[in-house]
Parts: structure tokens; sequence; C-alpha cells
């Protein structure tokens, strides 16, 4: 009761100030809505720069300081309108030449239907609507409306709202009411422009998906009446025109919920007076945050394929921005990348914009289901390093995927704004700058899962439906017969000296292979830190059977020179997972890393090499591995390798 007392009392005051003060509080309060750093205000300059990617910061924020203004003196309005009298309602709402024609028209035809209403400034005028309909006959009006758990406030509200005519309609009791309305060719209002949440239908808005409420198009197809947009046009403070606008669709519900929002679409990006009209700080795009739903699209009723096939679209504009944080070495990286595919295939209308270090981006680019690449900067470049994910803010990703272990990482990913924040919590860590983690089950022992498996069961947690595809990805081996068979070595390994196979069993592996395949050329790979290596490796043996390539290749070169190659022999290392999801036979030597969790991930054919009575996930030194072992697997993989050609 104090609250509606209160309530009463302000907008009394409201009613009789000057409106040139009540002007002055709405600016000075919208501007501390606008300005002051809060998650409304992120969410309204994120929708604004989802909606307009091609405008400019300045226009975008110009737009949303305008737009809350216009929401207080909207809310304002609303208080102080109940005390205004009939005189000065005619001064406040106006109707145009055309709002008449087009309401005598339907009066002419004794038709009634259903007003569409959006969330333009001061659209409680519309309470008012009554008072210039004038003529003969009975014409109502009612409106559907949400009913206040608050007794006392409600029932202010509906005095305040009815007092000219207008029947408010519970959502919940007043659908027999709306369809006496309309049976005496009455209309009812229904705003159709919030979040609908899982009971709404998915459709395309500003190019990105969004939950649009159906009981407009109901009401219009259980009725067979017409669906007509009723918006206000704000003229000067707390002056509105009233505009009716016949929607011109069919009368289903795809055709009028389709409609309906894209002529709002098309309103908003009329003019920037209609944009800056719109309360852009609601969530009408929140319908698909669930974190345990983030990774797929679910929802019981879905217009999106109808849309894309109405606008002649093969696929889904990308407007929800999905941001990936790879990990640090080629390997992991690589065995991410099935990730990224499920992630594509569960989130079609998402844009997946990854975050990898400068040396794999010939490698990302070449993707498609990765839309963009955002290289990081130098780790040697102290505060500027952060500065550089600050920046990064304006860009307003909706969701940060994390997949390293580190708080530097997450650090990276706060920095953005990111509202949503997704990694993975291990016994002991302490990962305070995540908004969501998945906290790994106590029994899954990691030294006997993939890495890639572990990653899937995280974004599981978060909604991923999608199997995982271990096709390879970079398809298209050189198929040209020529007699020499190339074989690419890679002897060294970016880290973990105890990783190599020594010098001297490389060198033994080549002439033994010789001795049973004269017509080979083997091709040394690996970065400039592997170059003394491979170059002991081929010192003394003649250049037209050994190639030297260590750190005279980059990764694109490094891609081009491994499709030559009929199979790959290497150690624990990136080079190894970049060819197998080439579909390069590889086979690997492994000594104290894991297999079981480290191994190459993609379906072609892999010989994994261990030291006699090793562990599965490893654990003795790789100089126990015998070449004769590992030569014997090499020909192996060449006679099945020739017997597929």
């Amino acid at each position: 009761m104090i609250l509606v007392v209160l309530l009463k009392f302000f907008g009394w005051v409201l009613a009789i100030l000057p409106e040139t003060v009540v002007r002055g509080v709405c600016s000075l309060a919208g501007d501390l809505i606008f300005y002051i750093p809060t998650r409304r205000q992120a969410a309204l300059l994120s929708n604004l720069h989802h909606a307009f990617p091609e405008k400019s910061e300045s226009w975008r924020r110009s737009i949303g300081r305008e737009s809350c203004r216009r929401l207080v003196e909207t809310s304002l309005f609303v208080l102080a309108s109940p005390y205004f009298d009939e005189k000065r309602w005619r001064r406040v709402l106006k109707f145009p030449d055309s709002t008449m024609e087009f309401i005598e028209e339907l009066r002419r035809e004794n038709k009634g239907g259903i007003a569409l209403v959006p969330h333009l400034t001061a659209m409680e005028a519309l309470a008012a609507a009554p008072l210039f309909i004038e003529g003969e006959g009975e014409y109502t009006f009612g409106a559907i409306y949400r009913p206040f758990d608050n007794k006392n406030l409600d029932r202010w509200v509906r005095q305040t709202r009815e007092r000219f005519g207008l029947r408010l309609l519970s959502r919940k009791k007043g659908f027999r009411e709306a369809q006496a309305i309309i049976r005496k060719a009455g209309w009812v209002g229904v705003l159709f422009d919030q979040n609908a949440g899982d009971r709404g239908a998915l459709i395309h808005f500003f190019n990105r998906v969004a939950s649009a409420t159906e009981l407009p198009a109901i009401l219009c197809r259980k009725f067979n009446v017409p669906a007509a947009v009723a918006f206000t046009r704000r003229k000067a403070f707390w002056r509105v025109e009233l505009h009716l606008q016949l929607l011109d669709s069919e009368n289903t519900r795809e055709g009028v919920t389709l409609a309906a929002n894209e002529w709002l679409e098309d309103h908003l990006k009329s003019s920037d007076e209609a944009c800056a009209d719109w309360l852009w700080l609601h969530k009408r795009w929140k319908t698909q945050d669930n974190p345990r739903r983030r990774l797929r699209l679910e929802q019981k009723k879905s217009y999106l394929e109808e849309q894309l096939q109405k606008d002649g679209l093969s696929e889904h504009p990308r407007r929800t921005r999905f941001w990936i944080r790879m990990p640090n070495w080629l390997g992991d990286v690589v065995m991410a990348l099935p990730l990224l595919q499920a992630i594509r295939a569960g989130r079609p209308e998402a844009e997946i914009t990854v975050l990898a270090g400068k040396g794999f981006l010939p490698l990302l680019e070449k993707l498609v289901f990765v839309d963009r690449v955002i290289p990081l900067p130098e780790k040697s470049g102290g505060w500027q390093y952060f500065q550089f994910f600050r920046k990064l803010k304006i860009q307003y990703p909706d969701t940060f995927l994390i997949l390293t272990n580190s708080l530097r990482g997450d650090l990276e990913a706060f920095l953005t704004g990111c509202p949503q924040r997704f990694g993975m919590l291990r016994p002991g860590k302490w990962r305070p700058l995540l908004t969501h983690s998945w906290k790994l089950p106590p029994d899954l022992n990691e030294s006997k899962v993939h890495q890639t498996r572990v990653w899937e069961q995280y974004l599981k947690h978060f909604g991923l439906q999608e199997p995982l595809n271990l096709e390879p990805i970079f398809k298209g081996r050189n198929s040209t017969q020529s007699a020499t068979i190339k074989i690419g070595l890679i002897c060294g390994t970016e880290n973990q000296p105890d990783k190599r196979w020594p010098v001297e069993r490389w060198r033994d592996l080549i002439e033994q292979l010789l001795e049973h395949e004269k017509n080979l050329k083997f091709v040394l790979f690996g970065t400039d830190n592997d170059r003394p290596i491979a170059e002991l490796v081929a010192r003394g043996l003649p250049g037209e059977l050994v190639e030297n390539l260590a750190g005279k290749t980059d990764l694109t070169c490094f891609l081009d020179r491994l499709r030559e190659c009929r199979l790959l022999v290497g150690n624990d290392t990136g080079g190894i997972h970049l060819a197998n999801a080439m579909g390069v036979p590889t086979v690997v030597v492994y000594g104290p890393t894991n297999p079981l969790r480290t191994r190459p991930v993609f379906e072609a054919p892999v010989i994994i090499m261990q030291p006699p009575g090793c562990p599965p996930e490893g654990g003795l030194p790789i100089v126990e591995t015998a070449v004769e072992r590992v030569a014997e697997a090499v020909l192996r993989l060449l006679k099945t390798d020739n017997e597929d050609a």
C-alpha cells in the first residue's frame, strides 16, 4: 500500500511540474543510466553493436544515450499521465489524418483486429486512444497485460489505464473477453517485441537469434482478423502521434510473427530518431544465453529455417559472438579443431572467433568453421599485452570459451568485458575470473582420457550435443605418381628434450629404410629451434636422399610440403598432429609422454611406438624404442598406403 501511495504522490508531482523541469530530470537520469558502468549499460551498447556493426562507435553511443533518456521519459510519463485531464491529453496525443482514415475504413467494414504494440517512447499514451474515436456506435479497445503481483498496484494500474474506455485483459484470464471485443469489431493490443523466453518461437531479429511471442499471431488466426502495428512517433517531449499500419502478411503463426518483427527492424533502421525511440536496454536476444544450453540451439518452436528460405539465404547470419582462446602449442591447437567444428554445427548462427598465437594464423585462417582469427600480442609486451584485450571490449563478445588452464587466459577474457566466460576447473585450481566453470569429475583420470575427449566433456557441460567429426580436416594429399617416395621426419620437439629420439636413432632409421626401399627420399621438418638436431641427422648424407627444411618453412609451406609426403615419422610434437589432421599416415615415437592423452586424434593411419614394457600412458625413456621396430612400422604403413592407392 505504501508503494502505491508513493507512486501516486510522485506521479501527481510530475504532472504539475513544468515540463521543462521534468525534461531536465529525464536527461539527467538517462545520462546517469548510460554513463554509469553496469551490466545494463553493457547490454545496451552490446545490443547496438550487434545490430549495427557497420556504424561507428560514436553513433552507437549517441543512440544509446538518447534511448536511455527516452526510457526515463516513458517511465515518468507512466506515473504522471493518470493525472492528465482530457485537455492535456489532447495536447499529448495526436491522431494524424492517415490514422483517422485507417480507423474510419475499418469502422465502415465493421472489422476488428489485433494491434501489435512495440516498446517505443510514451507507448502508454495508447491508453487514451478511445478519447479520439468519435462517432456513432460502440467501438471497444482491449490490451493484453501481465497483472502485477502487488494487488494494490495492479488495481491502481487498471483504474488509470481504463478510465477512457480501454479494457486491460489479463494474460491468464482475459482471452474470453478479448474474443468478445473482437466480435464487436473492436481491437486488442498486444506487446510483441520483448524476449518471449522458452515459450516463444526462434527468429532472426537484426540477424541475431531471438525469441518472439506468437500470441498476436494466435489471436489473428483464432478469430480470423487482420493484424496492424500500433505505434507512437515522438514529436517532442511528452508529445506523440499514434500511427496504425496494416501488417502485410499471411494470417498464420509464422506469417504474422515474422512480419511484425521485420516491420520493427525496418522501422528502427529507418532513421536515427526511430532507432533511439526503442528500448535498447532490453535483453531481447537472451533466450539462448542459458550457460548449460549455450552451445546448442534449443527451442520447441523455430522459424529460423523458414526465415532463411524466405530471405533467400543458404546459411544463418552470424551475429552471436563466440570467442575461443586456443591453447599455446601447435599439437593442442590441432587437437582442439574437432571441438570448433562441433560448436559450429551446434550453433550455426554464431560467429566463431579464435584467439591464438600469430604463428598459427596460416593454419586457422584455412578453417571454414572459423570466421575470424585474432592474433595474440607478444607476451613480452608487459602491461601493453593486457591493454590489447581491454581494447577488444568494444567488440562485445557474447561468450568466451577458454581452452587454456592459466590465470592469464582468464584475465584476458575478463578484460574483454565478455559477460560469459567458461573454463575447466581442476582440483586445487582457483579461477575466480570465470563466470561459469566445469569441475572435472573426481572419477575422471586424465592420464587415461584423450585431451580432446576431456575438452568434449567440458563443452557438453555447456550444452554441446554434436558428435565430434574426426575425419581429417586438411584433405588433399598430392596424388601425383612419382618413382620417388618422400618420407617426412620430425626429429626435434619445441619443448621437453626427453621427448626427442636420439640423433643416432634417426640416422640408423634412414639407413635401414634405404636398405629395403631404394627409391626413398627423406624430408626433415622442424622449427628454427630444431635446426641443430636436423643438421646432425642430415650430416654426411647425400642431398638427393635427405632434404633438410628445419627452420626454413613457415606453417603454410609446411602444410604444402607435407602433402608431398607418403607418411611422416616423428616425436610427440605438433607437426605430427598437423600431418594427422591432413590425413598423412604417421608413425609417432613416444617415451616419457602419454599417448592415451596426446596421440593424434584424427581418423588417419597412425602407429604409436613405445619402448618395450612401457605402460600405455608412457613413462619410459624414449631411447629404448628400437630402430628396427620403427622401420618395420614405416614399411607396413607404406605397403598399406600402396594397396589403398
